[in-house]
């Protein structure tokens, strides 16, 4: 049983990563809500990562930062406050935790971490500068931090395209923009929490234990095909 701890594991994909790791493994939750279910091997620890002192966490096999934004405007409506937020939120968040768990993770004989960035990295979306520019740091992130983590940790991170959760709920919410959302992926689907969560729980899994400092495009095909 490995101890994983999760940044924003109460709503959402990191409450999907949450409750498909619980069946074997012991959870270490840190999020400002409390997940709306209990488990036993499910602990929480309230907390705003960004303004609060993080709890001390003496051993760890695993850390998923879950964090993230989606401010979409036009880059002229764009705020350098809407810049520093997103910033704040995706990147300064999840250096802060790697750098409060490292110790943690040095003890494990197999750790992995596991950040997440989004398809506009790759792909210019209208709306998108200030998400794409946070989560291109996050890019560079996971690849620095991997080379100076190895061998003893792995850190990778998940791009998934548009996901069936809250966050996204306003570009899903009726018929028309589903369709709309649908048709644009040459795969004619977009992403569940549960397929995000599955590729998550690969990355911290000893399976995946030649593998660091990649980015996985979970893409519905939008990123590499075009039909």
């Amino acid at each position: 049983m490995k101890k994983i701890i999760i940044i924003g594991g109460s709503k959402g994909i990191g409450k999907a990563i949450t409750e498909s790791l619980l069946k074997e493994h012991q959870v270490i939750n840190i999020s400002r809500t409390a997940p709306e279910f209990q488990h036993a091997n499910l602990s929480h620890f309230s907390c705003d990562v960004l303004a609060d002192e993080l709890p001390e966490i003496e051993d760890a096999d695993g850390l998923v930062y879950c964090p993230g934004s989606i401010n979409l405007k036009p880059f002229n409506r764009l705020s350098i406050d809407d810049f520093r937020t997103d910033f704040e939120i995706n990147v300064i968040g999840a250096v802060k935790c790697i750098q409060a768990y490292t110790k943690a993770l040095t003890k494990s004989e197999a750790a992995s971490i596991v950040l997440f960035s989004t398809v506009a990295t790759k792909l210019g979306m209208p709306f998108h500068a200030s998400i794409a520019t946070a989560k291109s740091a996050v890019e560079g992130l996971t690849k620095s931090v991997a080379a100076d983590l190895a061998p003893k940790i792995r850190v990778n991170a998940i791009a998934p395209t548009i996901t069936d959760t809250e966050l996204a709920a306003k570009f899903l919410r009726n018929e028309r923009m589903i369709e709309s959302t649908i048709q644009r992926h040459p795969l004619k689907k977009y992403l569940e929490p549960s397929e995000v969560a599955a590729m998550a729980e690969y990355l911290l899994s000893d399976v995946s234990k030649s593998i660091s400092g990649q980015i996985f495009n979970l893409d519905c095909g939008i990123v590499s095909l075009k039909l």
